[in-house]
């Protein structure tokens, strides 16, 4: 059932993905999720006890999502419900244009393409050069296909409604507390954590699916060898992916909040001189993946129906 409601919601996405027009009058899902993953934080992240308290936010966030998506199924017309919401929270299209848009804004310069690639990553963008701005939107492609489209489509795939509901909600905590400050290095423990466990199947899969959408069995060796030298559990798996199947080294060092972080590079017999043509080039795969998904979930449709 629910391999036959994701393939109408994978194809809405890809041609509509965000459109304005509506997120300019409504709040978007994830927009809501984040409000609520803020309040808990202002609620609870204080006194003694913030590992345990962080524990008790992602339970509510995990039970709120849950219950929302058994509501939203229990509808009338619930399966057009399922079918928009998980069209919604998959951020194919989204991802192609962001991504895409870094290529095209590095074409005209490379503070232009800063400014872009600032829009995508988390990192220090204003020294870099015309190849760490390319390597970070390609790292960053890799990466959010796994959070933004893989991940969500197999957890609706699992369990439906509450299941892509579930993962976003804690996937959204991750982004906004799970990173190890001192407001937050207890607090957001948990929903690192299992945000950490939720990508675990995904991020493997979205490194198989990308390597076999550039036909590139010979890929597997670099990407075992380099996804676990990764500073994430889970964000090697598809970085090595496309970094070998790009022929380019991503990763190694960048800087957070003007310090340097000497990390490692993946693929790191790759070219380092990567550029707007490889962007364009990530993007493409981006879309090759998606697919090769549509594919494997219509198969898959057919096999359960």
């Amino acid at each position: 059932m629910t391999a036959a409601l994701l393939i109408p919601a994978l194809i809405l996405d890809a041609v509509f993905g965000e459109p304005r027009w509506l997120w300019g009058r409504v709040p978007h899902p994830a927009v809501m999720l984040g409000r609520t993953v803020s309040a808990l934080d202002t609620r609870l992240n204080r006194g003694e006890g913030r590992k345990a308290r962080g524990v008790a936010a992602v339970a509510l966030l995990v039970a709120g999502a849950g219950v929302l998506g058994l509501a939203l199924a229990a509808l009338p017309f619930g399966a057009l419900w399922q079918v928009l919401v998980a069209a919604i929270l998959l951020a194919q299209r989204s991802l192609a244009d962001h991504v895409q848009a870094v290529a095209d804004a590095l074409r005209l310069s490379v503070p232009d393409g800063r400014m872009m690639v600032a829009r995508i990553v988390g990192r220090d963008t204003a020294a870099m050069d015309e190849a760490a701005v390319s390597r970070a939107a390609i790292e960053s492609a890799a990466e959010n296909l796994s959070d933004g489209v893989v991940a969500p489509a197999f957890w609706f795939l699992v369990a439906g409604l509450p299941g892509i509901l579930i993962y976003k909600a804690v996937n959204t905590a991750d982004s906004m507390i799970g990173h190890r400050t001192p407001r937050h290095e207890q607090f957001g423990w948990a929903a690192a954590r299992l945000d950490d466990l939720l990508n675990l199947i995904p991020a493997r899969l979205t490194a198989g699916l990308i390597a076999l959408a550039a036909w590139r069995p010979d890929a597997a060796a670099v990407i075992l060898r380099d996804a676990p030298r990764h500073r994430s559990p889970n964000a090697g798996w598809p970085e090595a992916a496309m970094a070998v199947c790009l022929g380019i080294a991503v990763s190694g060092p960048r800087s957070y909040h003007g310090v340097m972080t000497d990390q490692p590079f993946v693929h790191a017999e790759g070219r380092r001189d990567a550029g707007p043509g490889d962007i364009d080039a990530a993007v493409r795969l981006l879309w090759r993946v998606w697919g090769l998904m549509l594919a494997l979930v219509a198969a898959l449709a057919v096999v359960m129906a």
